[in-house]
């Protein structure tokens, strides 16, 4: 493989590509990708010849540095800030790819009545507060434009150079090196932090009959605003915070039914720091047990706020069970009722974005990854590989204090720290 040294700008020459055993992408056949990581040895450093690349066909040179860092979202920033207080050199040491044109992760796209008063708090990133860059008490910002702005400033505070948009197609073994290859650049790196959160892997459960249905089928990341429903009847599905946020303002301009697999956990209480302490307890164990990570809803219930108890003094929070079958017009349940719809909106989650790790073969045979290190980040199997924001991390404040936890790991793994 011909390697090239990171400087300051990746984007100076071209780039690119190898293979060895465990090398192939998510989209290839199996057989296909064992051929090239297999018959493709590793070529010296020095020499002039480069391997073709499986997943692109062509001859590339790769770019030789100690860690990628893959996404630029709260978890992905927090890594690297934490990185360059160890002494690393961005551009040199490590190097940034995320897959956005700008600079906000997936907060960039969230549908715009998500504002700072209805959001989740956003927790502040290591060095800078958010209140720094967006007026305390601008409760009506869209979240949209709020969060992507501290982002930005936080990269320019920090040297933080984020290479965008890049999109990480495939990671391969290569021994005492990972092959990172994007549709840009290709990397050599010793070690990876993955930061690539969740947003661009959304899930829709397969029920019979969903190909035969003549409406529109939507997901929550589809969601723009509730006008695009007006007049219209509408199927929302999921008991999570975003579903119940939808179905709110979606009632106010539509006929709805509401449904959910299971009965939605409402509570009245304070959630507490101690209720925010077991509840990623219980999902850090599943992970380091390898067990695919649980929902964060389903271990702390959703409180009752304002809005919701308005919805329910409306009569929109008539919840009704999961149907089993999808018709042309409408859904089915098992005792033969149907409800006919023009739109079912999936509000069913997102699974972790990490398809382009395929090739390492770091799940069990469950689906999980087994997870250790001190706050659960380090791939079991291959201690190079941090995953930012998977299981108890996946959320604002988890991805700070886990990005913190892998920067310090993985240097010391690596010994650059």
């Amino acid at each position: 493989m011909v390697v090239a040294s990171v400087g300051h700008s990746p984007y100076a020459g071209s780039v690119a590509l190898s293979s060895r055993r465990r090398c192939l992408t998510p989209v290839a056949p199996l057989a296909v990708a064992a051929y090239f990581c297999q018959a493709m040895p590793d070529q010296d450093a020095d020499s002039p010849k480069s391997e073709p690349s499986p997943a692109r066909g062509d001859l590339r040179a790769a770019y030789k540095t100690n860690i990628v860092v893959i996404g630029a979202g709260q978890a992905g920033l927090s890594t690297a800030y934490n990185l360059r207080k160890l002494g690393l050199q961005p551009g040199r040491d490590f190097v940034i790819l995320d897959k956005s044109p700008e600079a906000g992760g997936a907060w960039q796209y969230r549908w715009p009545s998500l504002t700072l008063s209805t959001v989740n708090r956003i927790h502040d990133l290591p060095g800078m507060q958010f209140a720094d860059v967006v007026e305390e008490g601008a409760t009506q910002v869209r979240a949209s434009v709020a969060v992507p702005k501290y982002f930005a400033a936080y990269e320019r505070e920090f040297d933080l150079p984020v290479y965008r948009p890049v999109t990480v197609k495939v990671v391969c073994d290569r021994g005492d090196r990972l092959r990172v290859e994007t549709d840009r650049e290709t990397f050599s790196a010793r070690g990876i932090v993955n930061a690539t959160g969740t947003w661009e892997t959304p899930v829709i459960p397969a029920y019979p009959g969903s190909e035969r249905f003549k409406g529109r089928q939507l997901h929550t990341r589809d969601y723009r605003s509730a006008e695009a429903f007006a007049g219209q009847r509408v199927v929302i599905v999921g008991g999570g915070i975003s579903a119940l946020q939808l179905l709110d303002e979606i009632s106010r301009v539509a006929a709805t039914i509401w449904v959910t697999r299971r009965e939605p956990q409402f509570h009245d209480r304070a959630f507490t720091p101690d209720d925010g302490r077991a509840a990623v307890a219980i999902v850090e164990d599943r992970v380091r047990r390898g067990l695919v990570p649980g929902s964060v809803v389903s271990v702390t219930g959703i409180p009752w706020t304002p809005a919701l108890k308005a919805a329910r003094d409306r009569g929109v929070l008539d919840r009704l069970p999961m149907f089993n079958e999808i018709t042309e017009d409408g859904v089915r349940w098992p005792d033969g009722s149907e409800q006919r719809a023009d739109v079912i909106l999936w509000n069913t989650g997102f699974r972790s974005s990490l398809d382009h790790l395929a090739p390492l073969q770091i799940r069990e045979e469950g689906g999980g990854i087994v997870m250790a290190g001190k706050l659960a980040t380090q791939v079991s199997r291959d201690p190079r590989i941090h995953l930012v924001g998977y299981g108890p991390s996946a959320s604002t404040i988890g991805a700070n204090r886990a990005g913190g936890a892998a920067a310090r790991e993985l240097a010391a793994y690596l010994g650059l720290a």
